[in-house]
């Protein structure tokens, strides 16, 4: 079940033919939400384990549109973890320091140390999504990217850091759903701007992008997961069933303890 949404190496991609919804994997929330749970407590369990080993890492990529859920998805799946063994990065329109600097530089920063598990909302990604679609640079830049990216990644996984990747896949009409929710709530408006509907209407040109860089960067030892994302908490159930089964993986210990040694050497 981990594997269900995951893109396989030089796969084509049409966003079109992947559902958004959780028909076919899952019909009971109830269920689900049990499960969920469980996972979670799972989760829990291990983080601390990671970090006291302080060996290896864990590195989160979330993207999706606009109102995707990628903030939900943080605050459900991490709620009870111990926030010191866990960095949540948020990367927007780049600094003019980071300008300054290859645009993977201020990515590079932000990975987890040892023993950490680092979540990126919005990546490295950007750099073939945003850049293209609003022509920030030629295609000739921004084209070389997936490949640098790839091998950026690869790096990552050598020296010890698990990736794991989700673009969150939600349909336009539920994107509208939520941008509406956002405006009728007087507590949700900081959450939405203006800027949100200019991309709306790149909504088709966003999807091209997004299909060209799930075939060209989910690989072997960092692969895409595509997860329907319309129901909250189907989503929330995929995205746990991955990383869950990672740290079963990893099977990370607590390292073994010279307590009795240190108590004999006291006078």
């Amino acid at each position: 079940m981990p594997e269900t949404h995951r893109i396989l190496p030089s796969s084509t991609v049409k966003l079109l033919d992947l559902p958004t919804r959780s028909e076919g994997f899952h019909d009971d929330r109830s269920t689900a939400e049990n499960e969920f749970e469980k996972l979670r407590d799972e989760f829990i369990n291990w983080q601390p384990k990671l970090y006291a080993e302080g060996k290896r890492k864990l590195l989160i990529v979330l993207q999706a549109m606009d109102a995707g859920g990628k903030d939900s998805t943080i605050r459900k799946i991490f709620r009870g973890v111990n926030p010191q063994g866990v960095t949540v990065s948020s990367f927007k329109a780049p600094s003019h320091e980071d300008l300054a600097h290859d645009y993977l530089w201020r990515i590079h920063r932000r990975v987890p140390k040892q023993g950490m598990i680092g979540v990126f909302n919005r990546s490295h990604y950007e750099d073939v999504l945003v850049v293209r679609v609003e022509n920030l640079v030629p295609e000739d830049v921004w084209r070389p990217r997936y490949e640098q990216i790839n091998q950026f990644e690869k790096m990552l996984t050598d020296s010890g850091t698990t990736v794991l990747k989700f673009f969150l896949h939600i349909s336009k009409d539920e994107q509208r759903e939520r941008f509406q929710a956002r405006i009728d709530n007087p507590k949700k408006h900081w959450k939405f701007s203006a800027e949100d509907l200019n991309k709306r209407k790149d909504w088709d040109a966003y999807m091209s992008a997004y299909q060209e860089m799930l075939a060209k960067c989910s690989t072997v030892d960092a692969p895409w997961h595509v997860i329907p994302a319309d129901q909250k908490w189907y989503r929330n159930l995929a995205i746990s069933r991955v990383v869950v089964d990672a740290l079963r993986k990893l099977s990370p210990q607590y390292p073994e303890s010279d307590l009795e040694d240190q108590l004999q050497n006291i006078d």
